[in-house]
């Protein structure tokens, strides 16, 4: 099986949006319709088959209510 190109920090961050969004009551669908992308935008960035970049990682922390050091502090 080949080794992950994402560190263990990063699965963590991905794995606190996704429970983000759920605690925000958000459907995939209704976050890509937010940010005016396709559904499976966010099934990648959420599955970890594209990665997040910061001006995405604003965004997604907009619509779920989430600010960056909180963000931050869950993921050490």
């Amino acid at each position: 099986m080949p080794k992950s190109v994402y560190s263990k920090k990063y699965r963590r961050f991905v794995d606190y949006l996704r429970t983000a969004r759920e605690e925000a009551n958000l459907t995939q669908s209704e976050v890509a319709k937010a940010l005016r992308r396709p559904q499976s935008f966010v099934s990648k960035c959420e599955s970890r088959e594209r990665r997040i970049d910061f001006i995405e990682l604003l965004d997604f922390c907009r619509l779920y209510g989430l600010d960056l050091e909180t963000l931050a502090r869950a993921i050490e």
